[in-house]
């Protein structure tokens, strides 16, 4: 039996075509980015609001239908983890380079440099600043995450199916999915998944840079980048190749602890009731304008519309393009658990702890500003973080913690994702060869090293919105195919139920 699916080599010809690309014509390939992305945001950018709000409203349809009660395993199979292990890894999966990167720049930047809605500086500007942080890493993109990986569990562990996002279409495709359309639906998510992964990798590269920049007077640079990303993916293939249950529970051990230090350090030392403050204001405002949000494209503003497509927009498609990955990892921690349970827990408990992440980060980058001693406009996103903790007690411990923290997630994201992409191109194995994941580990880091050299943060953008068009497609598909089985299953589960019922009826009418 062959161990290596024509996906792998498929998918391994696009992206190693795209790396040559931009090695040999990096003005031209960030170019070409930007000309594609700018045609989709400006094209599609109400299809990406449409698409994200009917995710979420399928997981609440999910959740208060009777389709709640069906188990993601055989009907008496108990969950694999503890509740408590669960939400952990939960949490772990909600955690991720990003948080860091954006904790403290995000509010930053919708309050003082390109507010929404309102004047930069204003009142208006600094709630919004934290109600559209939340809106963009709330339940919009845990819905999609958990929309993919509710699909890959219960077709998994219900049905039997390989863990291949293609298996998931079984029900509208049939027979297809073993065959070419079942190839390219597998190299959309791989190549959807490279780009995402290695955008979060740019992203990490460039705040680790940030970081020993402020600490050591490192200059910022692609080459100082480059150093960082081959150190780096040294570490994750060493890792990778140790198996999946020595790396990656340490890493992400190791990250729940660093997170939670300093989380709860910056909440001591930072403006501790400001933060409870604003959390408590800005959760309702986030709650009371949920839909509104949801749904701006501000068709008759075109200052606005820009901010839409460089925040909003961005934000749904890397959720998209992440998704086949976090899905993958989320399916496969969820065996046993009801799919009311299983999204209930998704959206909600990621979303709370990122929600309070935000609060605790960008309310004391807010406070730093408003406070008028430095001017942290002026700084770039990857040094904004440390520019805040220079301000407050313990700035060089925070420091220091920030940094590691920022590594091993990115050695965490990296090594996770080799064996998702060995797996999703060695016909669903979960023991993909090594051979695999260090190909697909090497690819990663050629991708992020590319995108930072042709054009920076603005290319890992562009890239990811480009890979996350054809993937959401995908997504819809995902959909429809698992709503058919789970309605069929429904109907089944009331049929089996009936006769019990009747006799039931039959035994009381006879005791009274």
């Amino acid at each position: 039996m062959k161990k290596i699916s024509n996906v792998f080599w498929v998918t391994i010809v696009i992206v190693g075509t795209s790396v040559l690309f931009g090695v040999m014509a990096p003005k031209n390939f960030e170019q070409v980015t930007s000309n594609i992305q700018t045609f989709l945001t400006s094209t599609f950018g109400w299809y990406y609001l449409i698409l994200v709000t009917a995710i979420v409203l399928f997981c609440l349809l999910l959740i208060f239908s009777p389709i709640g009660v069906i188990r993601l395993g055989k009907p008496d199979e108990k969950p694999e983890y503890s509740t408590v292990s669960w939400f952990a890894m939960l949490f772990s999966a909600g955690m991720g380079i990003g948080l860091v990167f954006w904790g403290a720049a995000e509010p930053l930047s919708h309050f003082a440099i390109d507010p929404p809605l309102a004047q930069p500086g204003s009142n208006a500007a600094l709630k919004d600043s934290m109600v559209y942080t939340f809106f963009h890493w709330g339940l919009h993109a845990w819905a999609i995450y958990a929309i993919v990986a509710l699909a890959l569990a219960y077709f998994k562990f219900r049905k039997g199916e390989p863990g291949l996002i293609s298996a998931t279409l079984t029900p509208i495709l049939g027979e297809k999915v073993k065959g070419p359309i079942g190839t390219i639906v597998d190299v959309i998510a791989v190549f959807a998944t490279v780009i995402g992964v290695a955008t979060t990798l740019g992203f990490g590269a460039a705040q680790i840079n940030g970081g020993l920049s402020y600490l050591f007077g490192i200059p910022k640079s692609f080459t100082v980048q480059l150093f960082i990303i081959i150190i780096v993916t040294v570490l994750f293939l060493i890792s990778a190749m140790s198996g999946l249950g020595k790396g990656i529970k340490y890493l992400s051990n190791t990250n729940m602890v660093l997170a939670l230090i300093l989380l709860i350090l910056l909440l001591i030392v930072g403006p501790t009731m400001f933060i409870l403050n604003l959390f408590t204001d800005t959760l309702g405002a986030y709650i009371q304008n949920l839909i509104r949000m949801s749904f701006r494209i501000a068709p008759l503003n075109t200052e606005h519309r820009e901010w839409i497509n460089g925040w909003t927009i961005f934000y749904w498609a890397w959720w998209i393009s992440w998704s086949p990955f976090v899905g993958i990892f989320i399916a496969r921690v969820s065996r046993g658990r009801t799919i009311r349970e299983f999204i209930i827990g998704v959206l909600l408990m990621p979303t709370l702890v990122s929600f309070i992440w935000f609060s605790v980060f960008g309310t004391t980058a807010l406070d730093v500003q408003l406070a008028g001693n430095i001017d942290l406009t002026t700084f770039a996103t990857e040094e904004v973080l440390f520019a805040v903790f220079n301000q407050i007690p313990w700035s060089l411990i925070l420091a220091v913690i920030a940094i590691l923290l920022v590594s091993v997630f990115f050695i965490t994201s990296a090594d996770s994702a080799t064996f998702v992409l060995g797996m999703q191109t060695a016909y669903g194995s979960l023991t993909p060869p090594n051979r695999v994941k260090f190909v697909w580990g090497l690819a990663q880091s050629a991708v992020a090293t590319i995108l930072l050299y042709s054009g920076g943060l603005q290319a890992l953008q562009n890239a990811l919105i480009i890979a996350a068009f054809p993937f959401s497609f995908i997504i819809i598909m995902m959909m429809i195919s698992l709503y058919k089985v789970l309605h069929q299953e429904r109907k089944q589960i009331a049929q089996m139920l009936r006769p019990k019922m009747k006799q039931s009826r039959h035994r009381h009418s006879e005791a009274d």
